[in-house]
């Protein structure tokens, strides 16, 4: 397979998986808000379909190509680890340097007073969207077209309730239905840029692949621990939010060991 081709898949997969964050949106025309249970839970369940995601199609991957690349387990071992962390150092100082604003939590960052309540919410979108992106593209990009179809069926599930979720949301502080499905919308189109980042850096160093898909995995870890965890188990229902992330979890698990 042409290393053209595999950056197209890469790039197709992604932009699939992100354009169901359209389809999440599209539901702000009948729903004008949703209960803190059900957002809770809805962005729960997301959250286990991302930590499924990093370990049964990124990093068992990556430790199976980098044995097979290094001829050492404990390479491999090495290699992922390494690539685990600099995925959640990248997130974490995108995160402290950024403004960015979460749902709930309030204003994140450096002072941004210059800056519209929506970019903050863009930015905040973006660190949550763009890994994502990033772990179908590279998914894809490591000639494993199973494993990628996986991701990009995983993540684009996930994407639905988080479409309704940033919708909702921006309802909530007096935007449009009509604008607020069209941020909502666009804001999947931050995962095929990652999904050209992910393809273009295995297609032209292969041998980073298991790097790669480590990176991936450990800046999704980060989002899922610093960002979703938190914001979900601050209002009164952790237990939804724990049984959620666990049927999320079983989800991509029974889509990575029936397509991947």
């Amino acid at each position: 397979m042409s290393g053209m081709h595999i950056v197209g898949l890469a790039f197709l997969g992604s932009l699939a998986a992100g354009a169901l964050t359209a389809v999440g949106s599209l539901a702000v025309f009948f729903v004008r808000r949703l209960s803190e249970r059900l957002e809770d839970g809805l962005l729960s369940f997301a959250a286990g379909i991302m930590l499924a995601a990093t370990f049964f199609s990124l990093l068992l991957p990556a430790l199976h190509d980098g044995e097979v690349l290094f001829g050492s387990r404990l390479a491999a071992v090495m290699v992922a680890i390494a690539g685990l962390l600099a995925g959640a150092t990248v997130l974490f100082l995108l995160n402290r340097y950024l403004p960015h604003e979460h749902f709930h939590g309030g204003h994140e960052g450096p002072d941004a007073k210059t800056l519209k309540r929506i970019w903050l919410f863009v930015i905040a979108i973006t660190l949550h969207n763009f890994p994502e992106g990033m772990a179908v593209g590279t998914g894809f990009a490591g000639g494993d077209i199973g494993n990628g179809t996986t991701l990009a069926t995983g993540i684009g599930i996930q994407n639905i309730p988080e479409g309704l979720a940033v919708s909702v949301s921006l309802i909530a502080i007096g935007y449009s239905r009509f604008r607020a499905f069209l941020v909502g919308a666009l804001t999947g189109l931050v995962e095929p840029m990652g999904g050209l980042v992910g393809g273009l850096a295995v297609s032209v160093a292969g041998p980073f692949m298991p790097l790669s898909l480590a990176f991936a995995a450990g800046a999704m870890l980060f989002v899922i621990s610093d960002e979703i965890i938190p914001e979900t188990h601050r209002r009164g229902y952790e237990n939804i939010a724990t049984f959620s992330l666990f049927a999320g979890f079983a989800c991509m698990m029974f889509l990575d060991a029936t397509l991947g």
